[in-house]
């Protein structure tokens, strides 16, 4: 059975990755230096984005990007959580 492209999934496709990783780190250092509770948010809801294209595309990942993508999504999630308490 083969499985259909989301309309999404294909839209992200043709981003340019330097444009993707620039304003995902554009995200990063804005939810890290906005103080308090709001940062923790804005870095929480990067986390579930990036949880949910994770879990897409996990079957076609190698299993050392595997760990590290984890290991980064637990750092980010970790940060985000400290920022919130």
């Amino acid at each position: 059975m083969q499985r259909t492209q989301s309309p999404v999934l294909a839209r992200l496709a043709r981003l340019n990755p330097m444009t993707v990783f620039l304003a995902t780190l554009a995200l990063v250092l804005v939810g890290l230096f906005v103080p308090g509770p709001p940062g923790g948010v804005l870095l929480l809801a990067l986390a579930v984005l990036l949880v949910w294209l994770m879990s897409v595309t996990w079957p076609v990942q190698r299993p050392s990007t595997r760990v590290l993508r984890l290991l980064m999504l637990t750092l980010l999630i970790a940060v985000a959580l400290a920022k919130l308490l």
